[in-house]
């Protein structure tokens, strides 16, 4: 039997519709069902390698987390990884399919509908409920016609919408009534609900409004979510976590650099839980301040964001905090920077050669064949603050297009579980980098670390127990569950579905 289906869109990026979509799926897990997450078309920079090697869009890897399953690629099809100001590498099914500019990609998108219809089709075969979530709006009207992600995969699965609108940056209103108008007749048709999010204040004062959007749309309004003061893993740089650039001057201060292009930044949620631990961004030296850790994190272009790095006097004062002692951490992208030099002579990312930082003693030439697998792997032995923990186990995943060859002074860092060796250090233990991303959620090697940094640097501010970080995301689902259980008509959602497949 095929699935049901139902699909969340929003008013802009960032409304709300990875969450939605994720409490969605939690909720239909709960209450015995199959469900899967589906989104066509990702663009995000926050990817994730499935068990069988293959690269995703980690919003649709929450999303299946919250649904109880394993990720699947079929659950994302099309994953654009933006390179620059107007080109992406586009994935296909898990695996590079090409690099493009926006306008190529915009006149060959629609070659990939039989791809994305095979994975839908494919999923919907083994699941009771499949939920879809879209991409920035579905109203963007100069896009209609080769749209395969919003009202026109609507249309390919033949699935009822519910339109999502975020009232904390105002105009709700205008925007839900606005998306809707500017729908043509049997898009409009598909429009089933509305929920407005992330409100604060009294409910009562909403109301009117309320009923006045129901009367000039025709659509129920399904109910309005409070602002959810929830840290489940976001899929693009619009994240709210990255505007953060200060700390209040107390606990262990770790600051990332925010880079142009800065990719998987998730690796950093587990530490943004922790309390005693500010995780802070930065994008200019006047922000960076004295941080007990400096970390550098993943981009999609190492050599363009090395020389930002560079143009922005960043490296001058990062290299003068290692002078002064502050530990320094690279990962992926990163730690391809901490080395002696970055080369690109495929042109994967460009062409060209750059000096790196200097402060590990390797080079990195890229290839064009992107390393991505799932990793197992240890600590090995260090020096440093990290002497302590080798042997510790740590997990997660590679994805990266260089091979970075190590020199007679680096030592090894992070090894795989067949030996390799994935991360180095420096011999005097002060700087570190490896290709694993993940490495954060261990918690018994996150917390092992931090209490090993707060003894160095002298902090006296006891932290709190480092969580299990599945175990906190479970928690959390469950807490989006209870919010759309409680702020959202149910029973409404649930008729849609049994109603929209009457009708088909």
């Amino acid at each position: 039997m095929r699935a049901k289906s139902i699909m969340v869109v929003g008013t802009m990026s960032s409304a709300g519709k990875s969450v939605v979509t994720a409490g969605l799926c939690r909720m239909f897990h709960q209450d015995g069902y199959r469900v899967a997450p589906f989104k066509s078309q990702n663009m995000a920079l926050n990817s994730y390698i499935t068990k069988d090697g293959l690269e995703m869009g980690r919003a649709q890897v929450m999303q299946a987390e919250a649904a109880g399953i394993a990720p699947d690629i079929r659950m994302n099809p099309i994953l654009l990884k933006p390179t620059s100001e107007a080109g992406s590498q586009v994935i296909v099914n898990g695996k590079v399919y090409d690099n493009l500019r926006a306008k190529e990609y915009y006149q060959r998108k629609q070659e990939l509908i039989p791809e994305i219809r095979t994975a839908y089709e494919s999923l919907a075969e083994e699941y009771d409920i499949v939920v879809l979530e879209g991409a920035g709006s579905p109203a963007e009207i100069n896009l209609r016609d080769v749209d395969i992600v919003n009202m026109g995969m609507a249309a390919i699965s033949d699935s009822p919408v519910i339109v999502v609108g975020d009232i904390d940056r105002g105009g709700v209103f205008a925007s839900l009534y606005g998306t809707i108008a500017l729908l043509r007749p049997e898009e409009r048709r598909r429009i089933q609900g509305i929920i407005i999010n992330k409100f604060r204040g009294d409910i009562s004062i909403l109301e009117s409004g309320l009923t006045m959007l129901e009367e000039l749309t025709g659509v129920p309004v399904l109910g309005v979510l409070p602002y959810l003061n929830l840290h489940l893993e976001e899929e693009d740089s619009l994240a709210e976590q990255l505007s953060v650039q200060t700390t209040d001057g107390t606990g262990l201060d770790i600051a990332v650099i925010r880079l142009p292009r800065i990719a998987n930044f998730t690796d950093f949620a587990a530490l943004s839980g922790i309390e005693g631990v500010s995780v802070r961004y930065v994008t200019r030296r006047a922000e960076l301040g004295t941080p007990d850790l400096l970390i550098l994190p993943g981009t999609k272009n190492t050599l363009s964001d090395l020389r930002w790095l560079r143009e922005s006097g960043l490296e001058a004062a990062i290299l003068k905090l290692h002078e002064k002692g502050c530990l320094l951490f690279g990962i992926c992208g990163g730690f391809q920077m901490l080395g002696k030099q970055v080369s690109d002579p495929d042109q994967t990312e460009g062409g060209g050669s750059l000096r790196g930082l200097g402060l590990l003693d390797m080079e990195t030439i890229f290839q064009p064949q992107k390393h991505q697998q799932q990793v197992q792997g240890t600590i090995a032995e260090p020096s440093g603050i990290f002497a302590p923990l080798a042997g510790s186990a740590i997990t997660g995943y590679e994805i990266h297009m260089g091979r970075s060859i190590a020199g007679s002074h680096a030592m090894p860092f992070t090894r795989r579980a067949d030996g390799t060796l994935n991360g180095y250090c420096n011999e005097a233990g002060t700087v570190y980098g490896t290709y694993l991303h993940g490495f954060f959620d261990t918690a018994e090697t996150t917390a092992a670390l931090l209490q090993l940094l707060r003894k160095q640097t002298g902090r006296t501010e006891e932290l709190s127990p480092v969580r299990d970080f599945q175990q906190e995301k479970e928690r959390q689902y469950n807490q989006l569950a209870d919010a759309i259980r409680e702020h959202l008509d149910t029973k409404k959602i649930y008729q849609i579905l049994e109603e929209w497949e009457q009708q088909a």
